[in-house]
């Protein structure tokens, strides 16, 4: 197939709306929000990418209709679905662009659930049937808003911890106490680049070297967002067998003499590796490095084991009082938490090092699939709905307000209710709020056009949209469970 063939981008009902749409249709306009979820909030990102790669330019050419003809009238077995002559108009019409509009608000923004976050249009009358047929694939926005959205939540857990616990100085390690170990767990390449990316708008760390990658490529990154160090895994920890477990730990700090270094100790027994080895026999050669040695685990319950890890390393290397009142290691060694990490460990992890008179600043921790695969659209429930319409000339609000049966048997009106006509995004004082289009009074609509025509109209760079959503950054309630 070579290059992506946007007409195949679509789920396969799709194909049949031309004739679906009551006759005398000309304009769909819809609009796309998370309808609630996990968090109160979300961090709209990734738009910009879905455009860039599919959107902008010529979309379709008769070869790509050529062959989507070819292709559906085979998964139909019908030649009356696909009408190939409503993308050969937009061909000898619109030299194959999109005749779209697409609104939205910028990237980076942290808006309330139940609020509009872009809109989308057809700009020509006869293309009503487009507007929606882009649905499948501008959908996949969730994605990398998804996952931006629980960075930034697990970014505000750090910064309140940080800010009790840690030394004052010691506040730029935040960037990267939470690093992207994804990759290999993502459901393919595009997720992982897209998903760490996403990532990259609030930490630093990340062995997803693609999501780098995108946000130079898509987002205009100055300098590469995502730092990683020298690291070992259990092919290496395991070469010389556990009677040479200390062999290999000093060959590994001896192959990087200075900088940071991270070693996999689990292989065998991770307590007696940090107090015989890393605590007693290595200890000087630790100790003299120009740079630090970073200890991880990775089996074992999250919390009891990093407890019981530190506790060892404070009885073997000593430990600082900061000026919060919380122990720190001497700087040549730290701890990397990879195993078993999400939300909910995090807040217990933490809430756990502070009751045990722990700094934060001790460790720092490695997300996989928790990141960057548990997450799906229903995470926090994104949707895209049919809002407005123009049928015969006449102007139609449109809307789906859905009676359901909830748990308890109850008829309740659906969380799936939608909002009806042409809307706005504005920021009052109380924050964004969505109303209908033309009732702005003071405010300005927050929805800016990104997308017409074929052309992407506004092009946010990396840096600033990430400097942007920091800014926005509240430490979150230290509502958690603490854990002796």
């Amino acid at each position: 197939m070579g290059n992506t063939n946007i007409i195949l981008l679509a789920d396969a009902y799709k194909y049949s709306h031309h004739k679906f749409y009551y006759p005398g249709t000309t304009c769909i306009y819809a609009y796309l929000e998370s309808r609630g979820g996990q968090f109160p909030e979300t961090v709209f990102f990734g738009l910009q990418y879905i455009i860039k790669k599919y959107f902008t330019g010529v979309v379709f050419t008769k070869e790509i209709i050529d062959e989507a003809e070819t292709l559906l009238q085979g998964i139909f077995g019908r030649t009356d679905v696909f009408d190939r002559s409503k993308f050969d108009y937009i061909v000898e019409k619109h030299g194959g662009r999109l005749p779209v509009r697409i609104r939205a608000v910028k990237e980076g923004s942290v808006v309330p659930v139940s609020n509009v976050l872009l809109t989308i249009e057809n700009t020509d009358p006869n293309c009503y049937w487009l507007t929606n047929f882009l649905e499948t694939v501008l959908m996949q926005v969730w994605y990398p808003a998804t996952v931006a959205t629980l960075s930034y939540q697990i970014r505000k857990i750090v910064t309140l911890y940080y800010e009790e616990t840690a030394s004052a100085g010691a506040t730029a390690g935040i960037d990267y106490v939470l690093n992207d170990f994804g990759f290999r767990g993502a459901s393919s390449c595009e997720s992982a680049a897209l998903g760490g990316m996403s990532h990259l708008l609030s930490f630093k760390g990340s062995d997803t070297v693609l999501a780098a990658a995108y946000a130079k490529e898509y987002y205009q990154a100055s300098v590469p967002p995502a730092t990683s160090v020298p690291a070992t895994e259990h092919s290496i920890m395991t070469l010389l067998g556990e009677e040479g477990e200390l062999e290999m730990f000093r060959h590994v700090l001896q192959a990087y003499p200075t900088g940071v270094i991270s070693v996999v100790s689990d292989s065998y027994d991770i307590f007696r590796a940090c107090s015989e080895y890393w605590g007693t026999e290595l200890k000087e050669l630790i100790l003299n490095r120009q740079g630090t040695l970073v200890i991880r685990p990775d089996s074992g319950d999250p919390v009891y084991t990093v407890l019981r890890v530190l506790s060892i390393l404070f009885n073997h290397f000593g430990y600082t009082i900061n000026d919060k009142g919380y122990r720190v290691l001497p700087p040549q060694v730290r701890v990397i938490q990879g195993d078993g990490i999400n939300l909910d460990t995090i807040r217990l992890l933490f809430s756990a090092l502070k009751l045990n008179g722990i700094s934060i600043e001790n460790i720092i921790l490695g997300m996989g699939g928790a990141l960057l695969q548990k997450v799906d659209r229903d995470t926090q429930r994104y949707a895209i709905k049919c809002a407005y319409a123009e049928v015969d000339g006449k102007k139609i609000n449109v809307q789906k307000h859905p009676l359901e049966i909830d748990s308890k048997g109850q008829l309740v009106t659906s969380f799936k209710t939608s909002k009806a006509g042409r809307l706005q995004l504005v920021k009052t004082t109380g924050g964004f709020k969505t109303i209908p289009e033309g009732e702005a009074g003071e405010y300005v609509n927050e929805l800016e056009t990104v997308f017409e025509n074929g052309e992407l109209l506004r092009n946010q760079d990396f840096d600033s949209i990430k400097a942007a959503l920091l800014s926005t950054i509240v430490p979150a309630e230290n509502n958690v469970q603490y854990v002796k």
